[in-house]
């Protein structure tokens, strides 16, 4: 079961003038949570903003015996909400509500995790990249971004030895373009027998494209939707997204409960 916390602000990284990581000592939280599911947070104690936000939990964190002690978001500064979690300092109070939604299922080996984010999209990866390394799955990060300057954890991933294939709309790093075709020049070289998860976070955008291309290759897809949540438990309906049932017709789900991790080739794109 979720549960509510007043959690306090240990840390706040900025990674650059817009995006940060904001930790926080949610240690209830943070022992419950699997890859791919969310909290619904809310900054200050007033009513601006109203409602909480979702957010992946991006890392785990642990103490110096290794139990779990809290928990970090990566955030993008765009609205009222984002821009107090990113001027936030230490010891401010953050209304914090989780685990939530549904996560991600990791393969075993011999089979492989290919993960594709674009953007604050990377936010999920980092847990699961973790769990997978745990199984000995050899797992690849297809990461895109607008430029260089907006890739961030490369060295996380690194150390956790993920192979990282990177893109920038600018060129500034990596491959010039969109993050789902190296994916989908790399899909295409292997053989259809080899074992290939495909995990994706992202702009629906990037989340359609990629579902569309794990399935012209026959591979298997989970996609972590973004969705506006007012409450992040099922009663206010503002999350709602088409999917294909097992009868073959298609039915709303909110992606809350139902997600926000989903079988991508069930999910109506269009």
């Amino acid at each position: 079961m979720p549960v509510d916390v007043d959690a306090e602000v240990i840390a706040n990284r900025a990674l650059s003038s817009d995006y940060n990581v904001l930790a926080l000592a949610a240690p209830q939280i943070a022992a419950a949570a699997a890859p791919g599911q969310f909290v619904m947070v809310k900054p200050g104690a007033g009513f601006d903003p109203l409602l909480r936000r979702p957010f992946s939990v991006f890392e785990v964190l642990r103490d110096p015996r290794g139990a779990p002690a809290g928990l970090t978001i990566l955030s993008k500064r765009i609205g009222p909400s984002t821009g107090l979690l990113y001027d936030a300092r230490p010891g401010d109070r953050v209304a914090c509500l989780g685990p939530l939604g549904r996560p991600f299922t990791p393969v075993d080996a011999p089979a492989e995790a290919w993960m594709v984010a674009g953007g604050v999209g990377l936010a999920p990866f980092a847990t699961l990249a973790e769990s997978l390394r745990a199984r000995g799955v050899k797992t690849t990060l297809f990461y895109g971004a607008r430029r260089s300057a907006e890739l961030f954890y490369l060295d996380f991933f690194r150390a956790l030895d993920v192979e990282l294939v990177l893109t920038t709309e600018d060129g500034t790093a990596g491959e010039r373009g969109r993050v789902v075709a190296p994916l989908d020049r790399q899909l295409a070289a292997r053989p259809a027998s080899s074992g290939v998860m495909v995990y994706a976070c992202g702009p629906e955008g990037m989340l359609a494209a990629a579902a569309r291309t794990a399935m012209k290759h026959s591979r298997p897809c989970q996609v972590s939707v973004e969705r506006i949540m007012g409450c992040g438990l099922g009663g206010c309906y503002s999350c709602v997204i088409p999917m294909r049932g097992d009868d073959g017709k298609f039915h709303h789900v909110r992606s809350c409960l139902a997600g926000p991790v989903l079988a991508a080739d069930q999910v109506l794109w269009d």
